[in-house]
């Protein structure tokens, strides 16, 4: 017998190991001008590999197959991308619409489905093959068809999303996938432009920009249809420009408070989560696009439409108040916190760089190159309701 065998099975395994990769450690960070992510390690914040041919991903969004391994990409182009985490590469691409805003992945993790724009609805695809299951087309009246937007998960293996131009709600019950069963609420308000799952998968919020305040379903007790939360909140106010669209997904639910950004204000609206009355309205530097809670809901971080957006702001939810101001860089486009929010990393699109703060000492911890970074996204979503 050679005795050399057991000494090259043993490094051979040692080599095997030494090749593991923790799918839980990593995330995606999207390069907005060059169709492509890069995949990193969240712990020792470096690059591990770089995935290209992604189309148009000037609004990309992403979620996780349940074991983390794949991360399923939406391009604005309508392109839905399946990329493989542990062997660095596209797995699979099609393009499913003309023009897509996002989709969700069902809680058994064995359907993705995607929001499009045009042509307006929703298409089911299988997670494993990105075959299609099903196509809803979002029509609300003869020859009328609306864009789609706000899709979440939600438990029961359902999709919830709503009509951007026939302001309603629809859920989309996908537990016999032969048989796809739609309820619709209508009278939501003018404009559902994006929307929000609690934690919990109970109450769908959608926000409203034809008019005032916000249109809430309660999944748990849907015979009451949908109720209208702050309905005069700024009614008399003057119409005020919009520089960019605040993003639901990124509100903060804390505790029993629902932080909100104010469309075209300089506010982040407090909400009473037990009866959804405004609590307050926090002054902030500008107009806030993502509001988003640290993990363990003590703080509130902001970032706010251009011309303020090199800056960050970081309310204390215990004082309800704004307690410091960061300028990491210029364009400050996105936020994401570790699992258990120890840090945050966020996207600066203008500086070609992402930096990582310890959200503790608000010190920089690491700072990362990427090309026009647009969106951060870590593996950790895989196991939270509506993201």
């Amino acid at each position: 017998m050679n005795k050399l065998l057991p000494t090259l099975a043993l490094l051979c395994s040692l080599t095997a190991q030494a090749e593991l990769r923790a799918t839980g450690d990593l995330g995606l960070i999207i390069e907005r001008e060059d169709s492509a992510a890069l995949i990193v390690n969240t712990t020792t914040h470096n690059q591990l590999a770089e995935i290209k041919g992604l189309g148009d991903l000037s609004h990309a969004s992403v979620v996780f197959s349940r074991d983390q391994r794949y991360a399923y990409v939406f391009g604005r182009d309508g392109g839905l991308s399946k990329i493989d985490l542990l062997q660095d590469q596209l797995a699979k691409r099609i393009v499913q619409a003309g023009n897509s805003i996002g989709g969700a992945i069902s809680q058994d993790g064995k359907l993705i489905a995607v929001s499009n724009y045009e042509p307006g609805g929703v298409k089911v695809f299988a997670a494993d093959t990105l075959e299609l299951v099903a196509d809803i087309p979002a029509d609300y009246a003869p020859g009328k068809r609306s864009k789609v937007v706000g899709l979440v998960d939600a438990p029961g293996q359902k999709f919830v999303f709503s009509l951007f131009d026939a302001g309603e709600i629809w859920t989309l019950d996908m537990k016999n996938p032969q048989k796809p069963a739609i309820a619709k609420f209508k009278n939501v308000g003018k404009e559902p432009y994006d929307a929000l799952m609690s934690p919990e998968g109970r109450f769908y919020i959608a926000g409203l920009f034809g008019e005032s305040g916000l249109a809430l379903l309660d999944l748990w007790d849907t015979d009451k249809g949908v109720q209208r939360i702050l309905p005069t909140y700024g009614k008399d106010d003057g119409k005020l420009p919009v520089y960019k669209m605040p993003h639901l997904e990124g509100w903060a639910m804390a505790s029993d408070l629902l932080f909100a950004p104010a469309i075209g204000k300089h506010e982040v609206l407090v909400i009473n989560k037990r009866d959804w009355t405004l609590l307050k309205a926090i002054t902030v530097v500008g107009q806030p696009v993502f509001v988003m809670a640290r993990p363990d809901a003590r703080q509130v971080w902001v970032n706010f439409a251009m011309p303020d957006n090199n800056q960050l702001q970081i309310i204390d939810v215990k004082y309800l108040a704004v307690t410091h101001t960061l300028t990491p860089g210029k364009a400050v486009l996105h936020m994401e916190f570790t699992p258990r929010g120890e840090q945050v990393w966020v996207a600066l699109r203008d500086d070609n760089q992402v930096v990582v703060y310890d959200t503790a000492t608000l010190q920089e911890a690491a700072r990362l190159p990427a090309k026009h970074p647009n969106g951060i996204f870590f593996s950790s979503r895989a196991h939270k309701i509506g993201f």
